[in-house]
């Protein structure tokens, strides 16, 4: 293959600044050779006969004079079988792989295929010779663990064909050819099980986007019943540090209601990641009883990373679940963190001496955070089937500050908003999710399907909420006038706010049980939780209202932890019951 060739005419860096000789193209891959490696670049800015490129690896050695291959190629993945229980960096080199080639320390400019050619898939055709084709008709499928991985004909074909040719039933590795076409020119192409498409281009081959009406069920109480995030929509888990946000998306990822899990680990701490590689393929994923690397792709940019590919392992996470849409799949991207993506972006900017925006990043980060988050979805597909994409990204704020711009520019364009906090952290009340600032828009678009639930689950999630706030306002007050100074039905009301939090709102992820509780458990569970809230409760002092909450509590948790169903289950909720009336 023949490339376009420049120079390198200066460095500052991970930027360097090339001379190009003919055509160069805005995103486009090159390459620096310097000496005997060739070491991966994108061009991100082209000035006359200049041109900008931030490189993917360690930049030492580069100089000037170097030479510079242009490929006329943008950034891309790879789709095809065996994409599922892979460990990718953020340029998609599988790194088991990459680490058998190079030992445990990873060399600069070795770039592996991101699907193993040797492998062999048995390929089921579906369409038949003579069939009209387009760019994501279906030529046939090959089994991928759980899933019928489907083989579609490459997304950026170019208008229509006619298959002249269809391989039988059998084995195929993913680039044996396994249909040849004729376009209307008369062109044949040759077409195999991989493909590419390029991760900062959205993947828009479907026939209509919807609007997201289920939820998706996390197992997490307050998430599922409060703040709830529907298939296929948006949400963010701003948070200090160390207060839960990794430990809440690895929940998340365990026991959320979806086909396919993508984790982004985006610049996050090495030995988060490493925890997080150690765990999953020994973890049993509760759908499939299988473990949970059936089903899960992880994306690694670590901060020990090359910084240039933060960037790139965003966009490749979401490329990947958009394929996996295409197949009428529910995928669920977790993104941690974004805040280190927009770092990427504000050092990128810095070297190409843009105008600063607020804190240093660049103008147009609150633009890159919507193109990201607008990428989910839920689609109708042309054969009519339903895929969905949902993104739930953390974002890190320095001190917990929620008001700076990378928490502010995702608050504008996600659907819901899990605001973890220090104060809920520090008291140990986990998941660290504060309710008096989380909210969620997608419980009015859900409505058809939550009063199936309960015709009045809205209105009971409401009125909880509203406990919660009128019992956070009495507390302030007691804080001041302590608690003699606080009416009986203030400080009962107070203590109903803590019981809901408490038994409700608290939930132990090591737990076996109380780590994910299903949709019908936590309706059950809430409506005896309501009951308690709405019962007018007349004791005889505070010590006996203290009292009261206090032993309702430990019924609560104690119920909490019991399987749903058995007779144990039963047993606490007729306790609760008998102390209710009594």
């Amino acid at each position: 293959m023949s490339f376009v060739k420049g120079r390198v005419v200066a460095g500052y860096g991970n930027m360097i600044t090339a001379s190009f000789e003919t055509n160069v193209r805005q995103n486009e891959v090159a390459y620096v050779v310097t000496g005997d490696q060739r070491v991966k670049a994108e061009v991100i800015r082209v000035r006359g006969d200049q041109c900008y490129m931030q490189v993917f690896e360690d930049t030492r050695g580069i100089k000037v004079g170097d030479v510079v291959e242009y490929t006329g190629d943008l950034l891309v993945v790879e789709l095809g079988p065996g994409l599922l229980k892979q460990i990718y960096d953020g340029l998609q080199n599988p790194l088991p792989q990459l680490a058998e080639k190079t030992g445990l320390f990873l060399k600069r400019g070795v770039y592996l295929d991101a699907l193993d050619r040797a492998t062999p898939w048995d390929f089921t055709p579906i369409a038949k010779v003579g069939e009209a084709v387009e760019a994501g008709s279906l030529l046939g499928s090959v089994p991928e663990g759980i899933f019928t991985h489907q083989i579609f004909v490459p997304f950026n074909f170019i208008g229509q064909a006619k298959i002249t040719w269809m391989a039988n039933p059998g084995s195929y590795t993913v680039a044996q050819t396994i249909a040849t076409v004729e376009n209307s020119q008369g062109k044949t192409f040759d077409l195999n099980m991989v493909q590419e498409w390029p991760i900062k281009i959205p993947l828009k081959k479907y026939d209509e986007r919807l609007l997201p009406v289920d939820p998706l069920v996390t197992g997490c109480r307050i998430i599922d019943t409060f703040y709830p995030v529907a298939k296929g929509g948006t949400s963010c888990i701003p948070g200090p540090f160390g207060s839960g946000k990794t430990v809440l998306q690895q929940i998340i990822s365990r026991y959320a209601d979806v086909d396919i899990i993508i984790v982004a680990a985006c610049g996050e701490r090495a030995g988060e990641v490493v925890e997080t590689l150690r765990e999953f393929p020994h973890l049993v994923d509760p759908y499939t009883g299988k473990t949970l690397m059936e089903r899960t792709i992880i994306i690694c940019n670590t901060s020990s990373m090359p910084v240039a590919a933060r960037e790139a392992s965003i966009y490749t996470a979401i490329t990947l679940g958009e394929y996996y849409r295409m197949m009428g799949l529910h995928v669920l991207i977790l993104a941690d963190s974004t805040s280190r993506w927009a770092q990427a972006l504000r050092e990128m900017s810095g070297r190409l001496e843009e105008i600063p925006g607020e804190e240093a990043f660049p103008a147009y980060l609150q633009s890159r955070i919507a193109e990201f988050y607008e990428r989910a979805g839920l689609v109708r597909l042309k054969d009519g089937r339903t895929g969905s994409v949902s993104v739930i990204g953390t974002v890190s704020p320095a001190g917990g500050n929620f008001e700076e711009p990378v928490t502010q520019g995702t608050l504008a364009v996600v659907g819901a908003f899990l605001g973890l906090t220090w104060a809920r952290s520090n008291a140990r009340r986990f998941p660290a999710i504060d309710p008096l600032t989380s909210w969620s828009k997608y419980p009015d678009q859900m409505r058809e399907t939550l009063d199936k639930i309960d015709p009045e689950w809205i209105q009971m999630i409401k009125d909880a909420q509203k406990t919660i706030f009128n019992g956070s306002e009495v507390r302030k007050r007691m804080d001041v006038v302590g608690e003699e100074g606080t009416s009986m039905s203030d400080f009962i009301l107070f203590l109903k706010s803590e019981f809901l939090d408490a038994v409700y709102l608290q939930q132990n992820a090591f737990d076996a049980v109380d780590a994910y509780n299903t949709m019908e458990r936590q309706v059950y569970v809430f409506r005896t939780i309501r009951s308690i809230i709405r019962k007018e409760i007349v004791p005889k002092d505070k010590d006996e209202a203290r009292n009261l909450f206090f032993r309702l509590t430990s019924l609560f948790r104690n119920w909490n932890y019991s399987v749903w169903d058995s007779e144990e289950f039963k047993g606490y909720e007729q306790q609760i019951n008998q102390f209710l009336e009594s």
